[in-house]
């Protein structure tokens, strides 16, 4: 067994205090030299590199009581994860904010795994699922016949500091279209808390497109660093923002939709709940705010399973109703 005790992490700092090899402390607590090895390099103060050993037993310790659990998956599991399942969280989000809540938990395999047998038997949890057989095509696969937008100032101007994320006020900008460009809905997201703000658009046009950015971010003015958006025609209009809002806009290149990342990856979270193949010109307000709602509330492993909402003010104090 690998596994040491106390008294022998203390017999350790003993022996390394004397200036003794590792393969004589394995010898003296009957380990072999690998085990001592990786104590030391695993357990020891990373400051200074010292072993002490009440901080390798804390260090072990609280290791252990991270690790996942071997847990049944009894009846009260399965209600939390119906729950849970039913706000659309994933699999590894119960997971993970179970974990962090303490409650009990099983891993996120095993959810996966209570879901495909649920499907077997005719139930519908799949459908919670982000993916659920949907099949994606290429983006960018056709040229751009829509023309360049005047004025344009390249991402490749943008503040380095926009890159890592430690600061509220970098937002990323788009548009979700249905089906035949029937209807579309703008998506502004902040890069740092995944805070999302999303609203119908009488058209897909600039000027009212502009029109609705600036009523959704004028009381976040003050907070406002930069906005990164697409190349698409509907945000011409982006000097009449900026000169209103005043905060800088910049293009990411043409299909290079990973400069937009989280933007795009909240897109697909919404794709969740307005599938692509739909018009949406039956979609209100009310309802894009209740999805706006349920994405600020959902756990991101990116934060620590905490919400969206919830690392925005743990981070920076921001309170969002």
């Amino acid at each position: 067994m690998g596994h040491l005790t106390l008294e022998q992490r203390y017999t350790i700092q003993v022996l390394r205090e004397e200036k003794l090899s590792q393969q004589a402390i394995a010898n003296r607590i009957g380990k072999d030299k690998s085990v001592v090895s990786r104590e030391i390099r695993r357990n020891a103060d990373k400051r200074n590199g010292t072993y002490k050993a009440e901080l390798a037993q804390r260090k072990y310790t609280e290791r252990m009581a991270s690790k996942p659990k071997a847990c049944k998956f009894t009846e009260e599991i399965k209600t939390i994860v119906d729950k849970l399942l039913a706000n659309d969280y994933s699999p590894e989000q119960i997971a993970g904010r179970c974990k962090l809540e303490g409650r009990p938990y099983v891993s996120y395999e095993c959810i996966y795994q209570y879901i495909w047998e649920d499907k077997m038997r005719k139930g519908q949890l799949y459908l919670h699922l982000r993916h659920h057989g949907r099949k994606y095509r290429k983006r960018g696969a056709a040229k751009d016949s829509r023309g360049k937008i005047r004025d344009q100032v390249s991402i490749d101007e943008r503040p380095e500091i926009v890159a890592s994320k430690i600061r509220f006020g970098d937002l990323e900008m788009d548009t979700v279209l249905g089906k035949n460009h029937k209807g579309a809905i703008l998506t502004i997201n902040d890069r740092a808390t995944k805070l999302c703000w999303i609203r119908v658009l009488t058209g897909r046009e600039s000027e009212p497109l502009a029109k609705q950015v600036i009523e959704v971010l004028k009381p976040l003015q003050s907070m406002l660093q930069t906005i990164t958006v697409d190349n698409g025609k509907e945000f011409a209009l982006h000097k009449e923002i900026t000169q209103q809002l005043k905060v800088a806009i910049y293009f990411a290149h043409p299909y290079h939709s990973w400069e937009r990342g989280a933007n795009e990856n909240m897109n697909g979270l919404i794709r969740q709940y307005l599938p692509k193949g739909i018009s949406f010109e039956g979609v209100t307000e009310a309802y894009v705010l209740q999805i706006q709602q349920q994405l600020n509330n959902r756990p991101r492993k990116s934060l620590g399973y905490l919400t969206p909402k919830e690392y925005a003010f743990a981070k920076f104090g921001i309170v969002v109703t």
